[in-house]
């Protein structure tokens, strides 16, 4: 098990639900439907990162590829998600120009899983 993916998945899973529980509860009478749903999709993809890095860290012996693809997850996590969160609360408008940089560490993440997964050898089937 890689340790540090399974440390940052759970905790990012810990704080999603945290954060999603306050978007709903704390938030929906606070700020404005729109702000609310890009908080609400910062909560989501760190959810959905969280788990890529869960499911990471229960590779035996992840490669260089899995490797930088988890690294990019957690980074990722942090613009992409970070960015949604401020912008929806403060409502800085150029936090929206950061954004799309996690946006991209996540594409670029899933891309080397698909090609540390192409590189498997082929189990013959039973």
């Amino acid at each position: 098990m890689h340790r540090t993916f399974a440390l940052f998945g759970s905790f990012g899973m810990l704080l999603g639900v945290a954060l999603g529980a306050f978007a709903a509860h704390g938030l929906k009478d606070q700020l404005s439907p729109y702000a609310v749903d890009v908080f609400e999709t910062g909560v989501k993809y760190q959810i959905y990162h969280a788990l890529g890095l869960l499911a990471l860290a229960l590779v035996p012996r992840p490669g260089r590829a899995l490797r930088a693809a988890g690294t990019l997850m957690a980074v990722g996590i942090v613009i992409f998600s970070g960015t949604l969160y401020a912008l929806a609360i403060t409502g800085v408008r150029w936090l929206g120009a950061i954004t799309p940089i996690g946006g991209l560490c996540f594409i670029v993440a899933w891309g080397l899983v698909f090609v540390a997964v192409l590189r498997l050898p082929r189990v013959p089937e039973a």
